[in-house]
């Protein structure tokens, strides 16, 4: 982290006591954000994560890891071992000097590891206590554990919500780690809220994320319609995608294969401008859309109108036809165009990380402070910072040398 690099979090300390994305992602975002981030990984096998190498029809060659990277970066990676009584200690050590701990261990396994509350409580009473789980800290469920697929996106409406009526199957996540990032993102505030209420007041709050929450939070609009009709959610079926009320939202296929995306929630005030720009103006003057109401009423036929209009040229046509234009649309993007796009490199979504030997580019967690970008350190390597963490508690050689022979650290 540079002088002039935006941190908000400069000289708060969080001891991260997870593995996976879901939680790490919090602790990635507190890093981004100027936070001494200290990743306990086990001796022997680190993180679960650090040998996945296959994100679905995508394999990862070379050094770069890319999901270990986006829940990891910023970090100081201490491998010990908590099951061990000097494991333990040295824990409780870094505990003393935090100001977060950071988990997403079960009950039981914290309640074994003895890094349950009162466990950390006990030697730091100010701590925040953060876990992020899959179904919350309360009801039946509360010691199951689960990953964003089951918790976020199937249990809380998304992939259902997500399906078009007519399609067989499911949805899956647009991506690896959708919910998880979500969720990271989500613990994030949260912690940032508890520090906040402690630096006014002393209270120091133990802080609840769930998968599904985060889920439910997420599908919000459609659940509350839900609790007013009792119907579910169903998606545009996909031969359509298009709202049956209004043209102006939904999606248009061009010529070569790709997709226009609109969303003019207020369809007849764009109607005739847009039908103008797509070659088809003589819709702006029909009487069958002469109003919202008459539009909404005879929207079927308008789609069929554009549908094949949108159809007849390729996206780039598209593009500059619509330049411009003050409705709101998008092109449907891939993840290959997202990581060139212009505006998203304006923005800071995506910058520069530099490492020794090497450098390269990473998403950055979407919060500007200042309008400046935030600068980005790499995921540390296994082990890297266990014997600075012990001299800077105080330390020495000797307890480093005794702490490696009983095996408490790598």
């Amino acid at each position: 982290m540079t002088p002039d690099a935006p941190a908000p979090m400069k000289g708060v300390r969080v001891l991260e006591v997870a593995q996976w994305t879901f939680v790490p992602a919090a602790g990635a975002v507190l890093a981004d954000w100027g936070a001494d981030v200290i990743k306990i990984e086990h001796p022997r096998t680190g993180d679960s994560q650090r040998g996945l190498r296959n994100l679905g029809h995508i394999t990862i060659e070379g050094e770069r890891n890319p999901v270990m990277e986006h829940a990891n970066r910023g970090k100081r990676s201490v491998a010990l071992d908590m099951s061990t009584s000097d494991g333990h200690a040295l824990l409780m050590d870094i505990a003393r000097t935090s100001d977060v701990f950071l988990t997403n261990f079960l009950p039981d396994a914290r309640k074994k590891l003895k890094i349950d509350v009162d466990d950390v409580r006990a030697v730091n009473p100010h701590i925040i206590y953060a876990r992020g789980s899959a179904y919350g800290p309360l009801g039946a469920e509360a010691g199951t554990g689960g990953y964003d697929m089951t918790g976020f996106w199937s249990r809380a409406a998304g992939a259902m919500g997500s399906t078009p009526g007519d399609l067989e199957g499911v949805v899956p996540q647009p991506g690896p780690a959708y919910g998880d990032s979500i969720g990271g993102m989500t613990i994030a505030g949260g912690i940032s809220a508890a520090l906040f209420e402690r630096e006014r007041t002393g209270h120091a709050r133990v802080v609840d994320i769930s998968l599904l929450g985060v889920g439910v939070w997420a599908s919000g609009v459609a659940i509350n319609a839900a609790l007013v009709s009792g119907q579910p959610w169903v998606a545009t079926s996909a031969g359509a995608n298009v709202a049956p009320n209004n043209p102006l939202v939904g999606f248009y296929r061009t010529s070569d294969g790709r997709f226009l995306g609109l969303s003019m929630l207020q369809g007849y005030r764009f109607f005739g401008e847009f039908c103008r720009r797509v070659g088809v103006g003589e819709l702006a003057d029909d009487e069958r859309f002469a109003s919202h109401e008459l539009l909404a009423q005879n929207a079927a036929a308008a789609t069929d109108v554009l549908r094949a209009a949108i159809a007849a040229l390729p996206l780039e046509h598209w593009r500059k036809a619509l330049e411009g234009f003050d409705g709101q649309w998008s092109v449907v993007q891939n993840t290959v165009e997202v990581a060139a796009d212009p505006q998203v490199r304006a923005n800071g979504n995506i910058v520069g990380v530099e490492a020794d030997h090497d450098s390269f580019e990473l998403v950055a967690s979407p919060v500007l402070f200042d309008e400046t970008p935030l600068q980005l350190s790499p995921m540390p390597e296994f082990a890297a910072d266990t014997e600075n963490v012990i001299l800077e508690l105080g330390g020495d050689w000797d307890r480093i040398t005794a702490l490696k022979e009983s095996g408490a650290i790598a």
